[in-house]
């Protein structure tokens, strides 16, 4: 029988996977910008598109060697502002080519990024602001009002802004500033007093370089959680972290015999600002010297499938909840947009039901993968096969030099045998440092034994004989029925191989009738044109759960509450529950 300690992962891996990177090079981050504007300064780095009546979908191109001198300017002028080696830079933007800049300028002045939700209301950015003591913001002009509301209760000095329409293709920008920049909110007649414009920056600074040495083991993010299950906090890690996960992408993807790879083309869809978007799109296409065509908003469907029908991307990594929307856009159905480009695609943040994986490879004829990661492991630590054998549930194999070890739920210690379910734990280099300012989270989360740091996930997961892992669920959100363990991913994942379901949320509420004891209940989001009933999802799933697993109520929503990256809120879905609860018993008392 394999034991964890084996890494028996390693034998199914594709030809082109090595087992170890080590050792790693000894560099910060952005050195993978440079490296890439070295050796393709002309390639483009990224596209910056809009639809336009008449003229369609038209686009502007940064290149490498652009986008370095310019975030190198920007740099100095964060330096020259008063930025100190270790200060934390909120960046308050979507994607768009102003966040790559500043990105990479905060890294190359020595400061750490902490990007944020920019649609966030104030009451959460002016948490984030204040939990990580940011002294300067950068923004895009349609956020600075609300930044300027919460300054005065935060520690910023300084807020640098930027306008979405300064890299958009002329006749673009000319539209925008004629129909679109009053109306939506972006126009800004000045800015307050200390504050910056972003292209003044770049213009006082051209041509300039920051002098700071910046080190592996100094701190490149801080990546605050989902706060899926309670307060978000700020998962800290280095540049090594960084430059670690990235290789291992690479490695994983694409092998390392190549080490630039400028045909291939990324659709930046996910948002950069989480670490998803930040690791597995914005710095694995850097690294490799490839096109990174932006997105904005992922949930403007038609501007994600303009994107793909005009720049063919080959590369597209998301979330279950993008892939499902495309493959039901009548676009796609119909075959008006092709999603023929596409290569392969990496799903993570939520599991990925195996009817979305199956259409969206019908459609594509490329492949669609998925795997794991965290805020707290940026990003990636697990993935399925490019070439070799996806399992339908699995999250893949853990990535090169990566460690796990499958661990009892009483004790957190004993390794349960191979196939049994436990907490998930692993060790590699690009686990985070700690929380920002909770030791005592960070105690919970990282422990040492045999000489590594060990990082405890809080998933419930197994491994089987060949080193596949599956995610049966989070600790927090498993379910106690009538004395059973069930796990609300599983029954989720049953319900939504039904053809009428499109999305479906499950989770443990308070039993209506048995006091102390919970129940399953389901939020079902019915396909358009179709209909179903609970009798037709019980039916269902009694050929595949066990009854104690099959929830007791249904109810038909519109859409689930989702986090930015799609993975549905379980918390959110239980405080609907208790509000519905509470208005019946309201309406009962009169």
């Amino acid at each position: 029988m394999a034991t964890y300690a084996e890494r028996p992962w390693t034998a199914r891996y594709d030809a082109h996977v090595p087992k170890t990177l080590a050792p790693y090079p000894d560099y910060p981050l952005h050195e993978t910008l440079r490296q890439s504007a070295r050796e393709v300064p002309d390639s483009p780095a990224l596209v910056t598109s809009a639809h336009l009546p008449v003229l369609g979908r038209i686009g502007s191109a940064l290149t490498y060697g652009e986008l370095d001198a310019a975030s190198d300017a920007f740099a100095a002028g964060l330096v020259e502002i008063g930025l100190k080696k270790g200060d934390r830079v909120v960046i308050v933007m979507p994607n768009c080519t102003q966040f790559v800049i500043a990105f990479y300028g905060i890294l190359k002045a020595g400061g750490v990024v902490a990007a944020t939700n920019p649609t966030y209301p104030a009451e959460k950015m002016q948490f984030q602001l204040n939990d990580c003591a940011a002294e300067f913001v950068v923004c895009i002009t349609m956020f600075y009002k609300l930044l300027k509301e919460i300054q005065p209760r935060t520690s910023v000095k300084k807020i640098v802004v930027a306008n979405i329409k300064e890299y958009l293709p002329a006749p673009a920008k000319i539209l925008f500033t004629l129909a679109r920049e009053k109306k939506g909110g972006h126009y800004l007649e000045s800015l307050a007093s200390g504050d910056l414009w972003f292209q003044d920056i770049l213009t006082k600074h051209a041509g300039r370089k920051p002098s700071v040495t910046v080190a592996p083991s100094d701190l490149a993010i801080f990546q605050y959680t989902g706060g899926t299950t309670g307060v978000s906090k700020a998962a800290m890690a280095t540049h090594a972290a960084l430059v670690a996960n990235t290789l291992q992408c690479s490695a994983y993807f694409m092998g390392t015999a190549k080490k630039r790879a400028p045909e291939e083309i990324f659709l930046g869809a996910i948002p950069l600002f989480h670490v998803f978007g930040m690791v597995a799109v914005l710095s694995f296409a850097v690294g490799m010297g490839s096109r990174i065509i932006l997105v904005p908003n992922a949930r403007e469907i038609p501007d994600v499938l303009g994107a793909i029908a005009t720049y063919k991307p080959t590369l597209f990594m998301g979330v279950p909840a993008l892939y499902n929307a495309i493959n039901n856009h009548p676009d796609v159905q119909s075959g008006k947009v092709s999603l023929r480009s596409i290569k392969f695609c990496l799903s993570g943040s939520a599991p990925l039901p195996p009817p979305t994986k199956r259409e969206f490879e019908r459609l594509s004829g490329g492949k669609l993968m998925e795997g794991f990661g965290m805020s707290e492991c940026p990003t990636a630590s697990h993935c399925n096969p490019v070439y070799g054998e996806n399992r339908t549930g699995a999250i893949g194999l853990p990535l090169p030099d990566m460690d796990m070890r499958i661990v009892s739920l009483d004790d957190g210690e004993t390794d349960v045998p191979v196939g049994e379910v436990g907490e998930l734990i692993m060790s590699g280099p690009q686990v985070m440092s700690g929380y920002h300012n909770m030791p005592t989270e960070t105690q919970n989360v990282l422990r040492q034994k045999d000489g590594k740091t060990w990082l405890y996930t809080g998933d419930i997961a197994r491994m089987d004989e060949d080193g596949y892992f599956y995610i049966v669920d989070r600790k927090k959100d498993m379910a106690l029925i009538g004395g059973f363990n069930v796990y609300p991913n599983n029954v989720e994942k049953i319900i939504s191989e039904h053809p009428a379901v499109l999305e479906v949320g499950v989770a443990a509420v308070p039993h209506p009738e048995k006091e102390g004891q919970e129940s399953l209940k389901a939020w079902v989001v019915v396909r358009p044109g179709m209909s179903v009933t609970a009798d037709d999802l019980v039916k269902h799933a009694e050929k595949h759960l066990a009854r104690y697993e099959i929830p007791t109520r249904f109810t038909f929503v519109d859409a689930l509450p989702k986090t930015v990256v799609g993975k549905t809120l379980r918390r959110e879905l239980v405080q609907m529950e208790m509000a519905e609860r509470e208005k019946a018993l309201n309406n009962k008392g009169r």
